[in-house]
């Protein structure tokens, strides 16, 4: 070893020898031997000669030496003596020294006195008996230390190597000797060998003092090591560096850093700038192995700590960063695991890299990452050091060179408690400008280092702000998942804005770098491995963009059995947690960002609140560019898988909610889970079935607008990609390739699957093309189309003007815009009125699609139609309208569908295919006139009525037709030519009973007492024909139904209804005296003789049928038979007498022509006679 490699300990202080000695009963009688025993001042000190002249002060004879000299003695240091030290040291020379060197800052001892000190110390250094003396104290210690006990004697190389290696001596008397001789060592940089000639250039070059003995406060010379000190840690931060140290001088300086780890006394510039924080601070922490140091640092940005003391501090930490031995509590915690783990035996990496915190930090951060097992006093050390690069920038030289312009320009006076750093990240994030490539890499880098992922803890600007939010939510969460806890409760109410700005910043980098999040790296590092090809936890590819590892990850997530490489149960959990996350703030993806970043700024810049960013690029999706389209289509593919539950904890709406992506959705659909979903969430169902819940609930009460809003945007995000949608992509991938090849919306692929499984149904396939279980999942998309018109985009986009112009305060969802649209149907643009149209012509045929009548009439169909078929729940639920127990807004929901009904026969299914011969021979000149998406105003029912009255129906048509006029009778909207041509009439004449809340009949009966009074040709024509349909049936005329339901079932009970029988049963029995009706019954068949009086007179027969009808449903039908037979008997017997007269003139004329006998005379114009 060179004899300037280490500090040459001379140590040898006689006073510390004769104080161990004498406790050990040393042979050294003296406590006060000395090399300068006289009690005259030797002649060196007396001229106090310059360090290098110290070969007098070791030639003093031997009998001077023997009389036992002391420091107390001397006349240049007696007067700083009694002014300064307390008498009971006088007679000790180490407690002298001691006394003198630890003086209070602003204290000053006499020039003389200070040069006496120095030769005294430095003559010690060179003489050799010191040596026997370590060698006497330590004789049980130096043949434990190898090193120690090689060296060569008589040069001082034994104490430098105790000194050394003082952490592994366990001897008392030995640790005590070697302890107190360092403490006169760095008193002077001086009196550290060899240290003066390898730093002298150094220190001139730097102006950190003099080498010449007058020229500066030589007992002061600890302030040329701290200036170096301080040289060496701004080198690192220059980015043009004026001056570079020497390598030798850099190992030295840190060699003497390192050597005075132990101690703070022994940084002598420490201890005199951080004296009095200490009494402040740590008057209780005693001295050595390094806890002074750990105290002052602890409280390095406390309000009263001095500027001075709080400088010293930030330069012993940037040395610790540099080389970790400087930090001695850290060294000894960690030094069986850096060889356990060989994060000092990396032979491809400089020796100054090993030696750096932050490559001890990464390498043992890796061992407990993959599970190995890392003392719980070493992990301890490194949480202390992580916290503290948090707490200060300033420690990492990286960032103070290549982010000082983003510090000046945004970051500036808010150094302390990791401010600064946290607001340089909220500029790495793009909240605060643009951040430089290389400061960014600065940041990262840091951030993997201190590693806050695993405990946040460390990360003391986020902890100070989010510490109520943990107390609250998170309290008994493990700390390596507090993170996670934190991300599942942003933007909620118990959230506080500082904790949330602070969580984003760092989640901003962890997001960057997968192995930041210790759960996800525990649980997919295998993954990950076989995967994505990574590295160790440590070790980090240039080449590999930020979250490359994450984006292999999530890609391998949802691979099927029979696409392979799948990751395992527990990775892909953690993946879907990032994702849960991620979805928050777009920043949170590296690759979504950077793809996206022109995007956002063209379509979603007013898009700032939280969750929006995304959303919007998802409503975006046709406009993005290319690249940005890709990832954003990938990620709402993968969205749409993730909802789901894996496993019943973490279906819980808590902390460990993991559901989905979304993850202010499920914290606004909470209700709706716990009250409507919660079998779903707790049985583990397949993918996509919470979602399908929730939309199935929408209309519920428990389902707010957050929760609607939210559910609404997934769905619409579906629309644009039938992929996005996962359960109808996996049942019905192989019929869409298969079907409907080069269709990628689902809305067209929907309709297209739709039309084949419809065009298979009605031409009787013996197989259909569509497979059941996609049918069946055909079947759940179509019932969510029909709930939210931005579903259907086709219908959306024809109808925007009108929705603006008509619905403008309507709200989406629940079909209210599409019904607000068919409430104002005539005033629709043509366009949108065909799509309306074959909406609710697609809805009457099948009427489970009928959203709102669905969802008014939920319960109503559980009562009523538990029974009836989907196409068949329309026509139950108007069979029972007029139940006791039907809801009132079901009943008049099923009106507004009967008025639509019957507004068309094509409106009407039942009607339609029970008439389908009817119509047109009845009816062809109507739908001649007919044109596809728009009504015909109830023109061909109206035919198919008059028909009816006629009895020229076929059965199954009569029978229809007789409903919707028993139906029409009861209510007068439901007669959409009497609506149309009777307004006016109607509002004038019977206001009173149109304003009724039961319609039973009275409107039509108002119109025909007040049949004189109306004015308009129309509407009195209409109200004849409901007359002359009431002659076809009692039923069609409620108001005499009811008068006379007694009298039909005493007289008229054997007859059957229809074709006018009961109403002709009545008319004999108003006319038999021998029967006696009701009075109400008598009175009504009385009006109504004299109203179809009357419209025979106004209306008379448009042809034979109608005649014959008015004779038989005559009162006077029988007279009027007898006389038409009469007259056909009368002319029937004028017809025999005629026909015998012209029969005796046939005769007569027969006789005159002539016989066979006359035939010779007849001539025949023949050649041949």
């Amino acid at each position: 070893m060179a004899a300037c490699g280490r500090v040459r300990l001379f140590l040898l202080i006689v006073s510390v020898s004769f104080c161990v000695c004498r406790s050990a009963g040393d042979k050294i009688p003296n406590g006060n031997a000395n090399p300068l025993p006289n009690r005259q001042p030797h002649p060196a000190v007396a001229q106090y000669p310059a360090a290098g002249n110290a070969g007098p002060g070791a030639a003093v004879s031997q009998s001077r030496r023997a009389a036992g000299w002391k420091l107390a003695e001397e006349e240049a240091c007696r007067e700083d003596l009694t002014r300064l030290c307390p008498k009971h040291t006088w007679n000790n020379n180490l407690a002298v020294l001691e006394c003198l060197q630890d003086r209070k800052e602003d204290t000053e001892i006499a020039p003389a006195c200070n040069h006496l000190l120095w030769n005294y110390k430095f003559n010690l250094t060179t003489d050799p008996k010191f040596e026997s003396v370590a060698v006497e104290v330590c004789k049980t210690t130096i043949p434990e230390i190898k090193e120690c006990a090689e060296e060569e004697r008589g040069k001082g190389y034994l104490v430098s190597c105790l000194v050394d290696h003082r952490g592994n001596i366990t001897e008392y008397q030995c640790h005590q000797y070697i302890t107190k001789m360092t403490t006169i060592i760095y008193s002077d940089y001086r009196l550290i060998c060899g240290f003066m000639d390898k730093c002298r250039e150094d220190i001139n070059a730097l102006r950190c003092g003099s080498i010449n003995t007058g020229e500066k406060d030589i007992h002061s010379q600890g302030e040329v090591i701290a200036c170096l000190e301080k040289g060496l840690v701004n080198e690192a931060e220059e980015q043009s560096q004026r001056y570079v140290i020497k390598d030798e001088c850099k190992k030295a300086i840190l060699r003497v850093a390192e050597l005075s780890s132990d101690d703070f006394h022994l940084d002598r510039y420490l201890y005199f700038s951080c004296r009095d924080d200490r009494e402040r601070f740590c008057e209780n922490t005693q001295a050595g192995e390094g806890r002074v140091y750990k105290c002052l640092f602890n409280h390095k940005f406390e309000e009263a700590m001095s500027e001075k003391c709080r400088d010293a501090l930030t330069t012993r930490q940037k040395l610790i960063a540099q080389d970790y031995k400087v930090s001695y509590s850290l060294a000894k915690a960690c030094k069986a695991d850096l060889r356990k783990y060989r994060c000092n035996m990396d032979t491809n990496l400089p020796r100054a890299r090993e030696a750096r915190l932050s490559y001890l930090l990464l390498c043992l951060e890796s061992a407990v990452h993959r599970g190995r097992t890392v003392s719980g006093e070493c992990q301890g050390e490194m949480l202390d050091y992580r916290r503290m690069l948090m707490e200060d920038f300033s420690l990492s030289p990286e960032i103070v060179l290549h982010c000082r312009g983003e510090i000046e320009s945004h970051c500036s006076g808010l150094h302390r408690k990791g401010r600064t750093l946290h607001c340089l990240m909220r500029v790495g994030r793009g909240d605060k400008g643009v951040v430089d490539d290389l400061c960014q890499r600065s940041l990262q880098t840091l951030i993997q280092e201190a590693d806050p992922g695993s405990d946040y803890r460390i990360d003391r600007a986020l902890n100070e702000a989010c510490d109520c939010v943990c107390v609250c939510v998170c309290v008994c969460v493990c700390v390596y998942r507090i993170l996670s806890c934190l991300m599942e409760h942003l933007y909620t109410e118990k959230m506080v804005e500082d904790c949330e700005h602070r969580l984003l910043e760092l989640q901003y980098f962890i997001s960057r770098d997968w192995k930041l999040d210790p759960i996800l790296y525990r649980k997919c590092q295998g993954d990950a491995a076989r995967l994505c090809h990574t590295h160790s936890w440590n070790e980090t590819s240039e080449m590999m963009p930020p979250g490359a590892v994450f984006s292999c990850l999530y890609r391998h997530a949802y691979r099927t059995e029979e696409q392979g490489r799948r990751l395992s149960r527990d990775c892909k959990v953690e993946v879907q947690r990032i994702l849960h996350q991620r979805a928050l703030d777009v920043k949170l993806d590296p690759d979504l960002q950077k793809r996206c970043m022109t995007d956002l700024g063209k379509w979603c810049s007013e898009k700032t609140d939280p969750g929006q960013e995304l959303e919007c690029l998802q409503d975006h999706l046709e406009d993005l560019g290319q690249d940005c389209r890709d990832v954003v289509g990938n990620l709402t593919e993968l969205e749409s898988e993730v909802w789901r539950c894996e496993a019943r904890e973490l279906c819980v709406v808590s902390v460990q909610a993991d559901i989905q992506i979304e993850a202010l959705l499920i914290r606004a659909c909470e209700p709706v889970i716990q009250s409507h979903c919660h079998e779903v969430a707790d049985n583990q169902i397949d993918s996509g079935d919470l979602m399908e819940c929730l939309i199935q609930n929408k209309h519920q009460k428990e389902m707010n607008e957050k929760c609607a809003v939210g559910v609404t945007h997934f769905q619409l995000v579906q629309m644009k990609d039938f992929r996005f949608s996962y359960k109808f992509k996996m049942a019905c991938k192989e019929d869409v390739l298969k079907l409907c090849p080069n269709i990628k919306k689902k809305v067209d692929v929907v309709i297209c699957l739709s039309t084949t499984v419809r065009n298979d149904t009605l031409q009787d396939a013996k197989e259909q093309r569509v497979a059941l279980k996609c049918r069946k999942q055909l079947r759940v998309e179509e019932l969510e189309m029909s709930e939210d018109i931005r579903l259907e985009p086709e219908l959306y986009d024809a109808c925007k003007q009108d929705i603006s112009r008509l619905c403008p305060n309507v709200a989406f969802g629940n079909a209210q815009v599409i019904e607000c649209l068919k409430d104002n149907k005539k005033q629709l643009t043509q366009v949108c009125h065909q799509k309306i149209f074959k909406l609710q012509e697609f809805e009457m045929m099948d009427p489970e699609l009928d959203y709102q009548l669905m969802r008014v009439c939920k319960q109503m169909i559980k009562r009523f139609c538990t029974e009836s078929d989907a196409k068949s729940m329309l026509q139950c639920l108007k069979q029972n309208k007029n139940s006791e127990l039907m809801d009132p807004k079901c009943k008049q929901m099923i009106t507004k569908r009967q008025i639509t009904q019957n507004t068309d026969y094509r409106l009407n299914p039942v009607l339609r295919k029970a008439c389908k011969a009817d119509i047109p021979k009845f009816c062809q000149n109507i739908l001649n006139k007919a044109s596809d998406g728009n009504e015909l105003e109830g023109q061909v029912i109206a035919c198919l009525k008059l028909k009816y009255a006629d009895q020229r129906l076929s059965m199954d048509c009569e029978d229809q037709i007789r409903v919707i006029l028993q139906e029409s009778a009861l209510d007068y909207r439901l007669d959409p030519q009497l609506q149309m041509h009777c307004t006016e009439e109607i509002s004038r004449l019977c206001a009173e009973e149109a304003a009724a809340q039961e319609q039973t009949g009275q409107v039509e009966e108002c119109l025909k007492v007040n049949l004189l009074k109306i004015k308009h040709d129309s509407c009195k024509k209409e109200v004849l024909n409901i007359l002359k349909e009431s002659k076809a049936d009692i039923f069609v005329d409620p108001v005499l139904h009811t008068a006379c339901a007694l009298d039909i079932k005493h007289h008229c009970a054997a007859i059957l209804p229809g074709r006018g029988r009961q109403m002709s049963c009545l008319m004999e029995a108003l006319g038999d005296k021998r029967v006696r009706l009701q009075p109400e019954c008598k009175k009504r068949l009385q009006d109504r003789i004299d109203m179809w009086s009357y419209a025979a007179k106004v209306a008379p027969a448009e042809g034979f049928s109608d005649l014959a009808m008015q004779v038989m449903i005559s009162p006077s039908k029988n007279y009027i038979l007898f006389m038409i037979a009469l007259c056909v008997c009368v002319l029937f017997m004028v017809g025999l007498l005629c026909g015998r007269i012209t029969k005796r003139v046939t005769r007569e004329l027969k006789d005159r022509m002539p016989g066979p006998k006359n035939c010779a005379y007849i001539q025949c114009p023949s050649p041949c006679l």
